[in-house]
């Protein structure tokens, strides 16, 4: 069995390193990596030592990915998932990324949720909204309730819009326009109507 002599350890940036190989190959790795095999130059390997310095290494990369990538913004599971294999993790390193990320709190679709949810809901969204936005993003569709049940009444939202937009309640194609708008914002037709009813509109019942 052929032994890996190292003959160089380079740091690349901050907490990344190169290890260099006496056959001419080398190896990206992260600093607690490193640490955790305690390589120096003139460490010899053998396949076993220097197979599983691959997976240590590897799956110390994908962790600092995940990190640096949840630095920028939230994630749900499965886009950070999606988000990790499109970056070049196989499915198997990518689910246990994801694993660890949720064992450590870093990912927390239920939470998650909820920040979407008060997102939408604070630019005058409707539940229709938040659901396709919670399905968009790959949340489990048994949070969606909870998270859009949690959310403040939808009345002050809906009069807001409306009253920014309606200038005569007998205009009945401006209260068409609104309708078919609010609609659009993931209101429901009984929501509209209710709305529109407190602005003494003329609307035509379906």
């Amino acid at each position: 069995m052929t032994e890996k002599v190292v003959t160089a350890l380079r740091q690349t940036s901050p907490g990344r390193f190169t290890v260099e190989f006496s056959d001419g190959s080398s190896l990206r790795s992260t600093l607690a990596a490193v640490t955790d095999a305690r390589l120096y130059a003139g460490l010899e390997l053998d396949q076993d030592a220097f197979e599983e310095l691959k997976r240590s290494s590897s799956k110390a990369l994908e962790r600092e990915k995940a990190l640096e990538l949840l630095s920028h913004r939230p994630y749900s599971k499965r886009e950070m998932r999606d988000k990790l294999i499109a970056k070049g993790a196989d499915e198997q390193s990518a689910e246990e990324c994801v694993q660890w990320l949720e064992r450590q709190g870093f990912l927390n679709d239920e939470e998650y949720a909820s920040a979407v949810a008060r997102h939408y809901a604070a630019k005058g969204y409707g539940a229709g909204r938040v659901r396709s936005e919670l399905r968009r993003r790959g949340v489990e569709r048994e949070l969606w309730d909870d998270t859009i049940s949690a959310l403040p009444e939808s009345n002050d939202r809906l009069d807001a819009f409306i009253a920014r937009r309606l200038k005569d309640p007998n205009d009945r194609d401006a209260v068409r326009k609104i309708s078919a708008a609010l609609f659009r914002r993931g209101y429901s037709w009984e929501e509209i109507r209710s709305a529109l009813r407190r602005f003494d509109t003329n609307i035509e019942e379906d």
